[in-house]
């Protein structure tokens, strides 16, 4: 688990891109099977706006973990002095 956090945390836009991606291709592949009466652009579409909302959660998630592994960084830099 710890190495799966390291390189995360290493490679944040990746990790974002991967999902945004998984995002699309989970949405599309619901709507697809679920034999709904849309055109394929109006699936794309759907596909496309599910992915941005998961990708603002993900980058939300970073943002506020990056301040709390900032936070942290300067705690420990405080009581090393």
């Amino acid at each position: 688990m710890e190495a799966i956090q390291s390189w995360v945390s290493e490679h944040k836009l990746t990790s974002i891109g991967a999902m945004w991606a998984s995002a699309i291709g989970a949405s599309l592949a619901y709507s697809t099977r679920s034999r709904t009466q849309l055109k394929p652009s109006l699936r794309l579409i759907h596909a496309r706006m599910h992915a941005q909302a998961l990708t603002l959660a993900v980058l939300s998630g970073a943002a506020a973990y990056h301040y709390y592994e900032k936070s942290c960084s300067k705690q420990d830099n405080v009581a090393d002095a």
